[in-house]
């Protein structure tokens, strides 16, 4: 089993926009100022800087173009709807926003296959939404695919009893918690556990302080600290700049890199960045637009490609 992989999917974005549907719930995002077409010109251009990068480091993108008639504001974030594993299964995903679930499009999957790679069975969640149960692909589930452990931070977007049934469907143990953030002083849910966790081989870059219960901060702390991690900590303020919405992934040479974003990294302390740096390098790519519009970040715009190769 491999945790880390070199290929991943990218998603180009036609409409991006701040998306009124998932702005309910994910307190992230920000109105912009800006007109809906320059909005788009700016997130296609962090877009482009970022697969420029991603590809000098040797990391194998994927890339597929939205289609403007699906009006999909958030298609940049493909790895809600969809999970690619090993052993040749896929996940798809019940979403919460509406318009996010014409995202799933049956061409995506034809292109990764085309690109050489074997999908044998499709998991399919998507009926959940018919009962508003929700989970939302690997930005509800940060998976050690390892040691088969999906740690979970419960919110609208990510239900218990879909997690256990994901679990029990793709033989993983559950570590579920709630992580919460402070928004005009009050304590509420944040949306994915992939904005406050990161999961890499020998370390997880985590926000314990978002985790009020003791006992959940306790339990996670175990899991990973059992499990061999170095766990490098950081601050709700640096969750706010997207620290935890990191990704690691394998360049050339089996080279590692822990990819983010230009603010997650500015964010960081030196401390943090050395602790980093002994497990692998950095890579950061400008993605402000991206980020104060749609409330996601690097992490998020990256749907992993484990799938059997033909």
């Amino acid at each position: 089993m491999k945790q880390i992989t070199n290929t991943i999917v990218m998603i180009r974005p036609v409409q991006f926009r701040m998306n009124e549907q998932t702005a309910v719930n994910n307190y992230y995002q920000n109105s912009a100022k800006s007109s809906a077409e320059d909005v788009n010109i700016k997130a296609q251009n962090e877009f482009d800087g970022f697969i420029d990068k991603l590809k000098s480091i040797g990391v194998n993108v994927v890339i597929i173009d939205d289609k403007e008639e699906n009006d999909t504001p958030d298609s940049i974030f493909p790895n809600n709807w969809v999970s690619f594993h090993e052993n040749g299964d896929i996940g798809l995903y019940p979403m919460f926003a509406v318009n996010r679930r014409r995202e799933r499009r049956p061409e995506v999957l034809d292109i990764v296959e085309n690109a050489g790679f074997e999908i044998k069975n499709v998991v399919d969640y998507t009926a959940a939404e018919e009962d508003d149960v929700f989970l939302e692909g690997t930005g509800s589930l940060v998976l050690d695919r390892v040691n088969r452990k999906a740690y979970c931070a419960l919110s609208p977007r990510a239900d218990e009893e879909l997690l256990i049934e994901f679990c029990e469907d793709f033989e993983y143990t559950p570590v579920i918690f709630t992580a919460y953030q402070t928004v005009k002083g009050e304590r509420l849910a944040i949306y994915h556990t992939n904005v406050m966790m990161g999961l890499g081989e020998t370390f997880a870059v985590v926000c314990v302080d978002c985790i009020d219960d003791k006992k959940e901060r306790k339990n996670l702390l175990n899991h990973l600290k059992k499990d061999g991690k170095e766990i490098i900590s950081i601050t709700e303020a640096q969750v706010n700049n997207f620290a935890g919405n990191m990704l690691q992934v394998i360049g050339a040479d089996e080279k590692r890199y822990l990819v983010m974003s230009s603010a997650a990294y500015n964010s960081l302390n030196q401390d943090q960045i050395s602790k980093i740096k002994k497990h692998c390098d950095i890579l950061h790519s400008d993605l402000g637009t991206i980020e104060k519009l749609g409330g996601g970040s690097a992490r998020c715009m990256m749907a992993e490609v484990f799938l059997p190769r033909k």
